[in-house]
């Protein structure tokens, strides 16, 4: 009966020690300093670390700014009126597509013929002067007449002279606007052709003259837009890099998936007192009018790239006002992998995947490319 107990007793025995064995907790030395993380090699494979030694990479290629849709100026017209008085009718609607010289509305004007009859009083002033001075002087010549006097008309003849020259420019501006002899009404015409972008007076509204001195409303805005400007603001340190015919990748919120590509054609060469940023202006094919000006955009300016120590954007930590990265420093005395979190310096002013390090980090040491968060959640 002993023996039979015996026998059985023994696998049970060894199954119990093999499988205490097997399933041992792993012996820890120490724990890891405050900004240490100690981590066994399966749970590295479970958390999807990925650890590669810093190294050099390509950098810079892009300079990253923000700015707003613009019209090409000169595309563009914005149209006022030159005489004050009352829309009374309205010939051009937006969205409408008109030519140099289609009339845009008419304007019923107390100062067309208030312009008219003033040629009409400056010519007869005119002749009226003329006449005397020719007068006086034939009397001087013949020693009828004073000094004094042939120089009395001869300054009236001149005054006269200047008013009808200034009566006929002021007629001769609003005759080639649309204005006839005669008549009360002026005919608003569009200076370029173009797209009725926009549409600010209605019938019955009473607007004020150009000339008059007044606060002006623009009537109409007339343009294209199979053409349009980005201005981008370009920081001092970034101004040696971009050049005329550097290439321009925008992007706007009203598109998120979609980059379109121009050229940027000129640089300011002077510089906001305020922002310390120069202007840029990219130039954009807009066939399909998707971009709308005042849209606010984001620019990349593709430059060239140097190669340099960089870590990877993905590498990268913000805690605070700190930037911080993991670097693997090897085994602990158990086994474990150590990984430190470490404050670091970087230059984030240039666009791209990588950043070149400034300090913190040596060539060689293994970063946390991907985890990063998740280890920083473990301390």
């Amino acid at each position: 009966m002993k023996r039979r107990l015996l026998f059985l007793f023994v696998p049970v025995l060894l199954w119990a020690w093999t499988g205490c064995h097997q399933h041992a907790p792993r012996r820890r030395s120490a724990d890891p300093p405050s900004n240490e993380i100690w981590l066994w090699q399966d749970q590295v494979t479970a958390a999807k670390l990925l650890v590669e030694p810093l190294a050099l990479q390509p950098v810079g290629g892009l300079v990253v700014t923000s700015g707003r849709v613009t019209f090409d100026d000169l595309k563009v017209a914005h149209v006022m009126s030159p005489v004050t008085g009352r829309v009374v009718r309205i010939e051009a609607q937006p969205g409408q597509r008109v030519k140099k010289g289609d009339t845009l509305a008419i304007i019923e004007s107390p100062d067309v013929g208030a312009a008219f009859s003033d040629l009409e009083k400056a010519q007869a002033d005119s002749i009226s002067a003329e006449k005397d001075f020719k007068r006086q002087k034939e009397l001087f010549d013949v020693h009828a007449g004073s000094q004094r006097d042939l120089e009395a008309a001869q300054g009236n003849y001149s005054k006269a002279k200047a008013e009808l020259q200034r009566a006929s420019k002021k007629a001769q501006l609003l005759r080639a606007g649309g204005a006839s002899l005669g008549g009360q009404s002026y005919t608003l015409r569009a200076p370029i052709g173009g797209e009725i972008i926009a549409r600010n007076v209605n019938p019955g509204a009473e607007v004020q003259g150009q000339y008059s001195g007044g606060t002006v409303l623009e009537l109409f805005t007339i343009g294209e837009l199979d053409t349009v400007w980005v201005m981008a603001d370009l920081f001092e340190m970034d101004l040696g890099r971009i050049k005329q015919g550097t290439e321009c990748l925008v992007k706007v919120v009203a598109y998120p998936g979609r980059v379109f590509k121009g050229t940027a054609d000129w640089v300011s060469d002077t510089l906001d007192p305020a922002t310390r940023t120069a202007k840029v202006r990219c130039k954009l094919d807009n066939a399909d009018r998707a971009l709308k000006p005042e849209m606010y955009a984001t620019a990349a300016l593709a430059v060239d790239r140097q190669r340099t120590l960089a870590l990877p954007r993905s590498a990268i930590l913000h805690l605070g006002d700190q930037t911080m990265a993991f670097i693997e420093l090897g085994k602990a005395p158990d086994g474990r992998l150590r990984f430190e979190r470490r404050p670091v310096s970087v230059n984030e002013e240039l666009g791209g995947e990588f950043l070149p390090v400034v300090r913190g980090i040596v060539a060689g040491e293994r970063v946390v490319i991907s985890g990063a968060i998740l280890l920083s959640g473990m301390l």
